[in-house]
């Protein structure tokens, strides 16, 4: 069962932590919005896994609505960020800036080029249709291009994260905004393989720009059906769950 991101004043605050500029997510809420809201089933965002990391879609979200759109919008990611890890997220300034720990660590690099203004609810609607796209990633899109390169990840432990995202945008969009899938690549290196999703976002009044998703998967092996068959059955599982 899906939810949406709420609206209202504070439409992001069941998913994270908040005291002044330093957020911090726990394992319970990066679970639920990577499920129920972004519909990403991926183990490394159960409530109880070894190697939990808070999802890369929930990040977008507090960051787009921390600090709006803009035509140029980029996020990189610098390692797993692990949960109840407070992260202090600075006052806009300039079109570059780093979401860092109490430590300094740098864990997100952002490019925010050319503010777009617009109201709460198309931000909303633009991070709600972007992150659903997620959804799509496993099986449906990624297996395909692993099938194709004759690789796959190890299935006793999948290593799947996003790397980075990014927009470019003419406008700010309409609440009727979609996000619909485009092109997707991928290419091997040793055991890695550098995945890229594309994008196209449009609105009402026809497209408004385009979008990627770069995803790293690691552990690579040899392509094989049946274990395959077996990953996709259990994924499956576990959205019904």
């Amino acid at each position: 069962m899906s939810t949406s991101v709420a609206s209202g004043s504070e439409p992001l605050s069941a998913f994270h932590h908040q005291d002044g500029d330093r957020l911090w997510v726990d394992a319970d809420q990066g679970s639920r919005f990577a499920k129920q809201v972004a519909g990403d089933h991926n183990p490394l965002h159960d409530v109880k896994a070894p190697r939990f990391c808070v999802p890369g879609d929930l990040l977008f979200a507090l960051i787009t609505h921390r600090y709006g759109l803009s035509q140029r919008f980029a996020l990189s990611f610098r390692g797993m960020l692990r949960a109840g890890t407070p992260l202090v997220f600075p006052p806009r300034s300039g079109s570059e800036f780093a979401i860092a720990g109490d430590d300094g660590r740098e864990y997100v690099h952002v490019t925010h080029d050319t503010p777009l203004p617009s109201d709460e609810a198309a931000r909303l609607a633009l991070i709600r249709a972007y992150v659903g796209c997620s959804g799509e990633t496993f099986p449906d899109r990624l297996c395909p291009l692993l099938a194709e390169a004759g690789v796959m990840f190890n299935p006793q432990r999948p290593f799947l994260v996003y790397d980075s995202m990014a927009l470019d945008l003419e406008r700010a969009p309409g609440i009727d905004v979609a996000v619909n899938p485009q092109d997707a690549s991928l290419t091997v290196s040793g055991k890695r393989a550098d995945v890229r999703f594309d994008y196209r976002i449009e609105d009402g009044e026809g497209v408004i720009g385009h979008a990627a998703k770069w995803m790293v998967v690691s552990g690579l092996r040899a392509y094989d059906d049946e274990a395959m068959a077996e990953v996709i059955d259990a994924y499956h599982a576990r959205r019904r769950e």
